[in-house]
């Protein structure tokens, strides 16, 4: 029986021998890379740059989009070294620093996309009271407490699978995975279990509730209130809604494969499950918000046609 910290290296067997394929692969993740980047530090400087987007929910916004380039950039450089290679494996601390950025990644979105429900609930239910509710202070606050608590679960999560007792080194994954780790260990895992469920709990449970209320308030105000207001709800709830829901199938991919045996499942099918939460996610969110918002798609066309004039 060895202990964690002797493992030097785990072996990702999901990857498949794609020949010459792996070339148009590379180029094209590595496409959807730069989209990612590109896309997500434009809208980052656009906000950041014009006073009139100081608002809280644009620093919400920010804060996603920050959080897009953190996830993306835990995956994808990782993915493309992986890639070219004809040996799939992983030293043990960069694959443990892959797991505390994929956790952290998936918590501070979830975070941002709760608080950023009940800044839509003030915004369409309470406007006169908006502004002075929802201030750049307390928006700052919430958006701290997002990370830092994210940080600070994950820390634990990683520190608690790191001491387990390894019967093995090979995940059936094509990135680091907490579970993949926990199905791993030798020792006793209640401990993990049991935190596990209450961190699932805390973590899932109230940010749901909290989500379901603040919607069903917006539907409320939105069939009783004037058409100005429906249409107010409609443009600013959309792109969120939308994000929550490509947010959910990703997240529920992802502890399909995690907790279910996926033998009987093709290979190809597998891996683009595991990697939908961790490139769509990033990439719709930027340009969700960048095309659907009036005030950003107006701020970057103006950028570029005073740019390109």
């Amino acid at each position: 029986m060895m202990n964690s910290t002797q493992v030097s290296y785990f072996i990702l067997s999901d990857y498949i021998d794609a020949k010459l394929l792996k070339y148009f692969i590379f180029v094209l993740l590595f496409f959807v890379y730069v989209l990612i980047v590109g896309c997500n530090v434009l809208l980052i400087v656009v906000i950041c740059v014009n006073r009139t987007l100081h608002e809280p929910m644009y620093m919400f916004l920010c804060s996603l989009f920050v959080n897009e380039l953190y996830g993306s950039t835990g995956l994808f450089p990782f993915l493309l070294i992986q890639l070219l290679s004809d040996v799939h494996t992983i030293s043990a601390p960069l694959c443990f620093l892959q797991i505390f950025c994929v956790c952290t990644y998936g918590a501070v979105e979830f975070s941002n996309l709760t608080i950023m429900s009940y800044d839509r609930y003030m915004a369409i239910c309470y406007p006169l009271h908006y502004y002075t509710q929802i201030t750049k202070t307390k928006a700052g606050v919430c958006i701290a407490a997002a990370w830092v608590t994210s940080f600070l679960l994950v820390v634990t999560t990683t520190s608690m699978s790191f001491s387990l007792q390894l019967c093995g080194n090979i995940m059936n994954r094509v990135y680091c995975n907490n579970y993949s780790v926990v199905k791993l260990a030798c020792s006793d895992t209640t401990v993990n279990n049991i935190y596990g469920l209450i961190i699932s709990a805390l973590g899932l449970f109230v940010p749901v509730v909290l989500i379901i209320y603040t919607y069903m308030r917006i539907l409320k105000v939105c069939f009783s209130g004037s058409k100005q207001t429906r249409q107010k709800a409609v443009s600013t709830c959309t792109p969120h809604l939308a994000s929550l829901l490509n947010y959910t199938f990703g997240f529920c991919f992802d502890v399909i494969q995690s907790r279910f045996d996926m033998s009987g499942v093709p290979n190809v099918v597998r891996i683009f499950l595991s990697l939908y939460f961790l490139t769509c996610q990033p990439l719709l969110n930027p340009l969700m918000y960048g095309l659907h918002l009036s005030k950003i798609r107006s701020l970057w066309k103006k950028l570029f046609c005073t740019k390109w004039r």
